[in-house]
C-alpha cells in the first residue's frame, strides 16, 4: 500500500514538471501483472475512437479533458500513421452519471512500442487510487497520452487545470505525502511560481498555504528560501509572487502558543533576509515589500522572534527618514507592531529615540518628518498604549504644540495619537484631559472652506446641482484638495474614546461635549456625520443607568439623565433635516441615535413624534435606494412603539399606516417580514388587552387584516415571513377579533390551515395561544374539532418547543374555551399526558399538570379513564428529590380539583392514601428513606386537601397528631407527619391546642435529629396561625427549658416569617428583649439564628426598630455587634422591599462598623456589604467613596495577628486575619459584578497583585479575579470558584490588566513552579495542584486578551509551560474544559 501511495503522489508532480519531463525507468515501476496487447485487428478506427471518447467523456469538471482526447486522432497527432498509445474503451451514448465517473481501465492500443509500457503501467495505477478525485485522475490520463504521442499539450492551460486539482486535494485532510512526493510537489511547486502565465503563478502561491500543514519542517523552509532569493529577483511580476507567496506561508504557520517550533524556525530564517532586503535602499519595491511581510510576521509571531528584536528596531528607524512616503509608512507599521512585542528596554529605546526626534514646535523642521514621528507615536499606542504610559507626560505636551501647527494631515496624526493614549493609559491620560478635550473641541469645528452659521448658505450647499456652486467650486477651491474634514474625524474619534475611557466625567461631559456634538450634527461631510453620530451614542451608553433592585436611580445617573432629557429637543432640531437627507448613510445614523436615546430615556420623544414620523415616512417611500434604509426606518419605528406611550402615534396612524402597509407587500421577504413585526407591534400597542381602547380601529382593522391576510394565503413565501405573517393574525384576531366580522372565520381557517403545516406548525400555535388567551373571548368553535387532534399528535413529537408552545395553547384552550372543548377531542389529548408528567423534563411535566388541573375543572367526567395512570405518574413526580416550586404548585392545583368537583374524581381519603403511602410503606426501624425535600412535598400536597376540603381537616389533623404521638411510627412517619401539621396549621388552624403543644413539645426531645427539627419546624408554623395562644407559650418555654433553646429558636424563627406583620406588633418589645437577651450566647450557631430572628422582627416596623437596632450596635458588647450586624443580612432581599429606602439612610453607619476592633464584627460587616453589594448594589453604590478605602485596608496581611501554636514537637502558624481578608476579596468579586463604573480599576489591581502573593485560599480566589474577565462557564462545584473570579478582568477591563500584565505573571509562574514539601500530607499535594489548575486558568483567561500574547514575559512563561510535560498537559486540559463549557451570563459566588 505505501508502494502504491508513492505512486500516486509522484502522478501529481509527474504532470506538474510539464511535457518536458519522460516517463519513470520500468525498474521503479510498480509490479503489476503483465498485460500484452491486443492485436491490432481489435483495434477501433481512429475516428470511431475518437467519437466513442468523445460520447463517453464525463461532464463537470472532467469535461475539460476532451479537448485533450479529441486532439490525439487529430491529423496533427496521426500525421506519420502512428497508433494512439491508449484509449477509453467506446462506450453506449447514454450512461449515467455514476457511470461516467467511473473511470474504466486502459487498453493500449499498439504492440509494437515498447518504449511505451513503462507509462502504460503509470496509467493503470490511477484507477486504484481511492483518495484522488476522478476529475484529477482523467485530467493526468490526458496529459500523459498526450505526452506519450510526442504532443504538447496547451501548456498554460493544462498546468492550470492540473494545479487547481492539486489545491483541491492538498485541502483535503485524508491526503499523506511520503519524503520523495514533499519534495517532488515542493520543487514542482517553486517552479510554477516563475511561470509566465500570471494565473497560475496565482493558483500556485494558493497551493502553498495547504502545502505548508501537510509537508515536514525542512521543506518548508526551503520554500521560504526560494520565495526569499525570488524576492531580490529583477523581475517585478516575481517579486510580487514571492511576497504573496511568503505572507501566504506565514498565514498559515501554527502560532507558537500551540507548542510548535515550525513558526519560530521559519521566522527566524525569513528575518534575516528581510532586514538585508530593507537596509538596501536600492530598490524601493524589494524594501516595501519586504517591510510588508515584515510587519505581517511581527503582528503573527512577534513575540518568538525576541533574538531579532534589536536588529529589527535598529533596521526600522532609519526607515523613517527615508525619502519617500511608502516607506516610512509601512516602516511605521511594522515599528507599531514590534513595540508590542519588545522587551522593556527596547521599547524604552524607542520611545526615547521618537522623543528625541521630535523638535519643538519653533524649531526648524521638515514637515513630513514630524508627520512621520507622530504617525509613528500612534501606531505604537494603537499597538502597545499600555507601555507607553510612563512616557506620557513628556509626549503629550509635545503633541499638544504640533496639534496648533497650519498642518491637517499633522493635526489628524496628532489627534490619532491622543485616541490611541486615552484608549490604552487611560488613567495615565487623566491630567492631559482637559487640555486634550479643548483641542478635541476646537477641531471638531475646523471646516475653514466653509461657513456653517448662515441657514441660506447650507440650503444653497444642499441645492442639487446648482450653476453658482458649480462655478465656484470650479474657479475658487475643489473639495478634492480639502483634508480638513479628515481633522474633523479624528477630532470626532478622539471625543468617543475620551468619552468611553472616562465614565467618571460623564456629567462634565454633559455639559461641555454634548451641546458641540449636537451642532455637529448638521456635518456636512459624510464620514465625518457618521463619527459625530457615534460620539453622542457613545454618550447615550455611558448615561445608561446601572441596572439594580431598587426602582429609583443612582444619584449621579440621575444628575445624568435629567440633563440628557435637556437635550432631547435640541437633538430632534438638529436631527429634523437629517431625517429627510438624501445620503442614506446619514439616515441610518439617525435612525441609531435615536434608537439609542429612545432606549436610554423611554417616553422622551413623544412629544416629538410628528417630526419621527415624518422622517420614517420619508425613508420608507425612497425606492431609489437600497432596500436596507427601509428595513432600519421599520426597526426604529418597532422601538418606538416599545419604548413611547401609544396616545403618541394616535394622530400619526393615519399617514404612518399606508406606507406600513406598503412594505408589508413587498417582494423583498427581509422587508415584509420587518413591516409585519411592525404592524404586530402597531396592534398590540395601540389596542392593548390589558386597557380601554382610546382609538377606534373601524377605520384601519380592514386595510391591516387585508394584508396580513394576502400574505397568509400565499404559499411561495421565505420561511420568515410564513411565520411573521402567523403571528401578526393571531394579534389582530386576540386584540381586534370583535372588530374582524367576515375576515375572522377564514383567517381561523387559515391558522387551522398552518398547523397542520410542519414547517410552520409552531408558530400556528403561538398564534392560537394568543387568540385563546384574549379577553375578547373569539367563538373557535370552527376549528376546535379539528386543532384539539392535531395539538394532541404534537405531544408525541420530540421538538421540545413544540411541546411547550402546544401545552399552553391546551391550557389556554381549556381556560377560555371549558365546556365548549369536544369531550372526544378532550380524551385525545389526555391520553398523551401521562408520558410529559415526568421529570425528564420538569418544566413540561408543570404545564401538562396545569393544563390537567384546568380540564378537570372544565370537564371532570373527562378525566376518568386517565386518571388513574396520571395519578401514578404525579405521584411519582412528587417523590422526587428536584422538584422545582413550579411544579410543586401545579400538582397542589391538580389535586384540589381533582377532591373539588362534585362528584370527586378521587375520594379524599383514598388520595391522601395515596400520598401518604411511600412513606408508610417504610420498614419502621429504618429511619427516613426518602428524601427531606419529598416529605416537605408530600406535606405541602396534604395541607392542598385539607384547604379543598374543609371538613375533612379536623380528622386530618387528629390521625397526624395520633401518627405523631404513637410510639410505633417509625421516624419518617412522624417527620411527615409534623410537617403536615405545620402546613395543615398554616392555612386551615392549628386544630386542638393542647394536645397538639404536648406532642410538639415531647418530639423535641426525640432521639431523632429529623423528628425534632420536623417539630420545631411545625411549632412555629402552627404558633404562626394562632399567636395569642402559642407565641407566649413558646416564649415561655425558652426560659424554662434552656436545653432546648436552639430548636425553639428555630420554631420562633419561622413564627416571625410566617405570621402577618401587624398581627406580630404587640409581641415585638418581649420577643426584642428576649433575643437581645440571646445574642451574648457562646455558640455562634445559636448567635446566629438570634439574628435571623432580629432581621425578621424588625421587617414588622422598619421605621421603629431599625433606628433601635443602629443603637444597639454602639452600645453592645463585641457579640452583640456581631449579631446586630448579621441581623443585617436579613434585611436585605433579592427583590424590592418596603424598607429599602430606610435601609439605605443607615447603610453608612453601619458600614463605619468596618473600623470596629473585633475581627468577628469586622468579618460580620463585610458579609453584610456583600449581601448588599450582590442583591442590591444601589443601597451602597453612592457610598463606595468611603467604603472602598476600608474595604481595601482589611485585604493586607497584619503582622500582630499572626501567632504560632505549638503541637507536641510541631510549631503551626495560625493567621487570625485569613478570614477577614477572604471576606475582603469576596465583596471585592461582587463590586466587579455590579459597581464596575465606580472602581478605580488600577487601584483595585494594586490590591489584587498583593493578595496573588497571599495565602492559598487568597490566591486561589485572586487567580480567579484575574480571569473573570473573559467569560463565564459552568465548572464542577470544586473549580467553580476559582474560575469565575479568574474569567474576570481580562474582559470587563482588558486594558488595566494588559497595562500591568509583566507584572502578574511572576505570582502565577511562582505557582506553577512551586514544589511541595517532601513527606507532607496528602492535602497539602492537593492544595497545592489545585492552586496550579487555578493558575492556568488565569493564564488561559489573560491569553484572551489579543495583545497579551506579544509581551516577551508571557511568551516566556507560555514556553516554561509547553517544555513541562506536566504543566503542558495541565493547561491542554484547562482549553478543552473551557471550549466545552457551556457560558452563562452570570454565576454567583457561593
Amino acid at each position: 500500500m505505501g508502494r502504491l501511495q508513492g505512486w500516486r503522489q509522484a502522478e501529481t508532480t509527474e504532470l506538474l514538471a510539464g511535457p518536458s519531463r519522460q516517463p519513470p525507468p520500468a525498474s521503479r515501476l510498480p509490479p503489476t501483472a503483465s498485460r500484452l496487447p491486443p492485436p491490432a485487428s481489435r483495434l477501433p478506427p481512429p475516428a470511431a475512437a475518437a467519437k466513442a471518447e468523445a460520447s463517453a467523456a464525463p461532464r463537470g469538471g472532467a469535461g475539460r479533458g476532451r479537448l485533450f482526447l479529441l486532439a490525439e486522432h487529430s491529423p496533427r497527432a496521426a500525421g506519420e500513421g502512428a497508433a494512439p498509445p491508449y484509449s477509453f474503451p467506446s462506450a453506449a451514448p447514454r450512461r449515467s452519471h455514476h457511470e461516467h465517473r467511473r473511470l474504466p481501465h486502459l487498453q493500449p492500443l499498439g504492440e509494437d512500442d515498447v518504449q511505451r509500457q513503462g507509462l502504460q503501467e503509470w496509467c493503470s495505477m490511477l484507477p486504484r487510487q481511492p483518495q484522488l478525485s476522478v476529475t484529477f485522475q482523467l485530467r493526468l490520463h490526458c496529459n500523459f497520452k498526450c505526452r506519450g504521442q510526442g504532443i504538447r499539450p496547451h501548456g498554460s492551460a493544462q498546468l492550470f487545470m492540473a494545479t487547481s486539482d492539486l489545491m483541491s486535494e492538498l485541502q483535503k485532510d485524508s491526503i499523506q505525502l511520503d519524503e520523495d512526493s514533499e519534495r517532488k510537489v515542493v520543487k514542482m511547486l517553486l517552479r510554477l511560481l516563475e511561470d509566465k502565465n500570471g494565473e497560475v503563478q496565482n493558483l500556485a502561491v494558493k497551493c502553498l498555504g495547504p502545502l505548508v500543514g501537510k509537508v515536514k519542517e525542512y521543506q518548508v523552509e526551503t520554500i521560504v528560501d526560494a520565495l526569499c532569493a525570488n524576492m531580490r529577483s529583477d523581475k517585478e511580476q516575481l517579486r510580487d509572487v514571492a511576497g504573496i507567496g511568503l505572507k501566504t506561508v506565514l498565514s498559515e504557520l501554527p502560532p507558537a502558543a500551540t507548542g510548535s517550533g515550525l513558526a519560530t524556525s521559519v521566522c527566524r530564517k525569513i528575518t534575516g533576509q528581510l532586514t538585508s532586503a530593507i537596509a538596501q535602499q536600492e530598490d524601493v519595491a524589494v524594501q516595501l515589500e519586504a517591510l510588508d511581510i515584515l510587519s505581517d510576521m511581527l503582528s503573527r509571531l512577534g513575540a518568538p522572534l525576541g533574538a531579532f528584536h534589536a536588529s529589527l528596531l535598529h533596521c526600522l528607524l532609519p526607515q523613517l527618514s527615508s525619502p519617500r512616503l511608502a516607506v516610512r509608512k509601512r516602516a511605521v507599521g511594522a515599528l507599531g507592531h514590534l513595540a508590542a512585542a519588545c522587551s522593556t528596554d527596547l521599547f524604552v529605546e524607542l520611545a526615547d529615540h521618537l522623543l528625541d526626534r521630535l523638535p519643538g514646535p519653533r524649531a526648524p523642521a521638515s514637515p513630513a518628518a514630524i508627520r512621520t514621528l507622530i504617525q509613528c507615536l500612534g501606531s505604537v499606542g494603537r499597538q502597545a498604549g499600555h507601555r507607553l504610559g510612563t512616557h506620557l507626560d513628556r509626549l503629550v505636551p509635545l503633541v499638544e504644540e504640533f496639534c496648533n501647527l497650519d498642518d491637517d494631515e499633522l493635526r489628524e496624526s496628532c489627534l490619532q495619537a491622543f485616541e490611541a493614549f486615552l484608549r490604552k493609559c487611560p488613567k495615565e491620560m487623566g491630567p492631559h484631559v482637559p487640555s486634550v478635550t479643548s483641542l478635541c473641541l476646537q477641531y471638531i469645528k475646523h471646516d475653514p472652506n466653509y461657513n456653517y452659521d448662515s441657514d441660506g448658505e447650507e440650503e444653497q450647499m444642499e441645492t442639487e446641482d446648482s450653476e453658482f456652486s458649480e462655478q465656484e467650486s470650479e474657479d475658487e477651491y475643489s473639495d478634492d484638495d480639502d483634508m480638513s474634514w479628515k481633522v474633523r474625524r479624528a477630532a470626532a474619534k478622539c471625543l468617543a474614546a475620551l468619552i468611553s475611557s472616562r465614565p467618571d466625567l460623564l456629567t462634565n461631559f454633559h455639559c461641555t461635549l454634548a451641546p458641540v456634538l449636537i451642532r455637529r450634527f448638521r456635518e456636512r461631510e459624510e464620514n465625518v456625520k457618521a463619527d459625530v453620530f457615534g460620539a453622542y451614542i457613545v454618550l447615550l451608553r455611558q448615561t445608561r443607568p446601572p441596572k439594580g433592585w431598587l426602582g429609583e436611580e443612582p444619584t449621579q445617573s440621575g444628575s445624568n439623565l435629567q440633563m440628557l432629557r435637556g437635550q432631547v429637543p435640541l437633538v430632534i432640531k438638529a436631527l429634523q433635516r437629517q431625517l429627510k437627507d438624501r445620503s442614506v448613510r446619514a439616515r441610518q445614523g439617525c435612525f441609531s441615535l435615536l434608537t439609542e436615546l429612545a432606549g436610554v430615556l423611554p417616553g422622551s420623544l413623544a412629544e416629538h413624534m410628528p417630526v419621527l414620523v415624518a422622517g420614517i415616512i420619508f425613508s420608507l417611500a425612497d425606492r431609489s435606494s437600497s432596500s436596507t434604509i427601509r428595513m432600519d426606518a421599520l426597526a426604529f419605528l418597532q422601538g418606538l412603539l416599545g419604548t413611547e406611550p401609544a396616545e403618541a402615534f394616535h394622530p400619526q396612524l393615519p399617514a404612518l399606516l399606508p406606507p406600513v402597509m406598503a412594505c408589508v407587500a413587498d417582494p423583498f421577504y427581509k422587508i415584509a417580514a420587518e413591516a409585519l413585526l411592525v404592524l404586530q407591534e402597531l396592534v398590540r400597542a395601540l389596542w392593548p388587552l390589558d386597557g380601554p381602547r382610546l382609538l377606534d380601529p373601524e377605520p384601519y382593522i380592514g386595510e391591516m387584516s387585508a394584508a396580513t391576510l394576502a400574505r397568509l394565503r400565499a404559499t411561495d413565501l421565505d420561511q420568515e415571513v410564513k411565520e411573521r405573517a402567523i403571528s401578526c393574525m393571531g394579534h389582530l384576531v386576540g386584540h381586534l377579533g370583535d372588530r374582524l366580522g367576515d375576515n375572522l372565520e377564514p383567517s381561523l381557517l387559515l391558522l387551522l390551515d398552518r398547523l397542520r403545516n410542519e414547517i410552520t406548525r409552531l408558530s400556528a400555535v403561538k398564534a392560537l395561544t394568543l387568540v385563546a388567551v384574549s379577553p375578547l373571548r373569539i367563538d373557535l368553535q370552527p376549528i376546535l374539532a379539528e386543532a384539539l387532534p392535531i395539538l394532541a399528535s404534537f405531544l408525541r413529537k420530540n421538538q421540545r418547543a413544540l411541546r411547550l408552545a402546544t401545552l399552553a395553547a391546551l391550557a389556554a384552550l381549556a381556560q377560555s374555551q371549558g365546556l365548549g372543548l369536544p369531550p372526544s377531542a378532550v380524551r385525545a389529548v389526555l391520553a398523551e399526558l401521562p408520558s410529559l408528567v415526568s421529570e425528564n423534563d420538569m418544566h413540561v411535566a408543570q404545564l401538562a399538570v396545569d393544563f390537567l388541573a384546568t380540564v378537570t375543572r372544565a370537564q371532570p367526567d373527562s378525566l376518568a379513564e386517565v386518571s388513574g395512570p396520571v395519578l401514578a405518574e404525579l405521584l411519582r413526580l412528587l417523590r422526587s428529590p428536584l422538584l422545582p416550586a413550579g411544579v410543586l404548585a401545579a400538582a397542589e392545583g391538580f389535586l384540589q380539583a381533582l377532591v373539588g368537583t362534585r362528584p370527586p374524581c378521587v375520594d379524599y381519603a383514598e388520595l391522601v392514601g395515596l400520598l401518604t403511602a411511600p412513606v408508610y410503606e417504610q420498614v419502621a426501624d429504618g429511619g427516613p428513606g426518602l428524601h427531606k425535600q419529598v416529605f416537605h412535598s408530600l406535606a405541602r400536597c396534604v395541607a392542598a386537601l385539607a384547604v379543598a376540603c374543609p371538613q375533612e381537616v379536623a380528622g386530618t389533623v387528629n390521625r397526624l397528631v395520633s401518627d405523631a404521638r404513637s410510639p410505633s411510627s417509625s421516624p419518617g412517619v412522624k417527620v411527615l407527619a409534623f410537617l403536615s401539621l405545620a402546613e395543615v396549621g398554616q392555612v386551615a388552624g392549628p386544630g386542638p391546642q393542647q394536645e397538639l403543644k404536648a406532642v410538639l413539645l415531647e418530639a423535641l426531645g426525640s432521639p431523632s435529629e429529623d423528628v425534632r427539627a420536623a417539630a420545631s419546624y411545625a411549632l412555629g408554623r402552627v404558633g404562626a396561625g394562632n399567636l395569642p395562644d402559642f407565641l407566649p407559650f413558646l416564649l415561655g418555654q425558652m426560659e424554662a427549658e434552656p436545653r432546648r433553646r436552639y430548636l425553639l429558636l428555630h420554631s420562633l424563627r419561622e413564627a416571625l416569617g410566617a405570621a402577618q406583620p401587624d398581627s406580630l406588633k404587640p409581641y415585638a418589645e418581649d420577643i426584642w428583649a428576649l433575643l437581645f437577651q440571646r445574642c451574648e450566647g457562646a455558640e455562634e450557631g445559636t448567635r446566629g439564628v438570634v439574628a435571623e430572628c432580629l432581621g425578621k422582627l424588625v421587617l414588622v416596623n422598619p421605621p421603629f426598630l431599625l433606628p433601635r437596632l443602629r443603637k444597639q450596635l454602639a452600645a453592645g458588647q463585641p457579640h452583640t455587634r456581631c449579631t446586630v450586624i448579621t441581623a443585617l443580612k436579613f434585611l436585605i432581599s433579592d427583590q424590592p422591599h418596603p424598607i429599602d429606602p430606610i435601609l439605605k439612610t443607615f447603610v453608612g453607619e453601619f458600614m463605619e462598623s468596618l473600623q470596629d476592633p473585633d475581627l468577628n464584627v469586622r468579618r460580620a460587616t463585610l458579609a453584610f456589604f456583600n449581601s448588599a453589594v450582590h442583591n442590591k448594589p444601589s443601597l451602597v453604590r453612592d457610598l463606595l467613596d468611603d467604603i472602598l478605602p476600608l474595604l481595601y485596608q482589611e485585604t493586607k496581611i497584619r503582622r500582630d495577628l499572626i501567632r504560632e501554636v505549638e503541637m507536641g514537637p510541631f510549631k503551626h502558624t495560625v493567621d487570625d486575619g485569613l478570614d477577614v481578608r477572604k471576606a475582603a476579596f469576596e465583596c471585592m468579586y461582587s463590586l466587579l459584578e455590579s459597581c464596575l463604573g465606580q472602581l478605580d480599576i488600577c487601584e483595585f489591581l494594586n490590591h489584587v497583585e498583593d493578595g496573588l502573593k497571599d495565602h492559598y485560599d487568597i490566591r486561589g480566589l485572586l487567580l480567579s479575579v484575574l480571569g473573570h474577565f473573559t467569560k463565564n462557564c459552568l465548572l464542577p462545584p470544586g473549580q467553580m470558584l476559582t474560575f469565575i473570579m479568574l474569567a474576570r478582568l481580562a474582559t470587563l477591563c482588558p486594558v488595566p490588566v494588559l497595562q500591568r500584565v509583566d507584572r502578574l505573571i511572576e505570582p502565577l509562574r511562582a505557582t506553577c513552579t512551586a514544589k511541595v514539601k517532601a513527606g507532607s500530607v496528602k492535602q497539602e499535594f492537593e492544595k497545592q495542584d489545585e492552586l496550579k489548575r487555578s493558575a492556568m486558568r488565569a493564564v488561559a483567561a489573560l491569553l484572551t486578551i489579543p495583545e497579551v500574547g506579544k509581551s516577551p514575559i508571557m511568551a516566556d512563561f507560555s514556553s516554561q509551560i509547553r517544555s513541562n510535560p506536566e504543566l503542558a498537559t495541565l493547561f491542554e486540559s484547562i482549553q478543552k474544559d473551557s471550549a466545552s463549557a457551556p457560558s452563562t451570563d452570570s454565576m454567583e459566588l457561593s
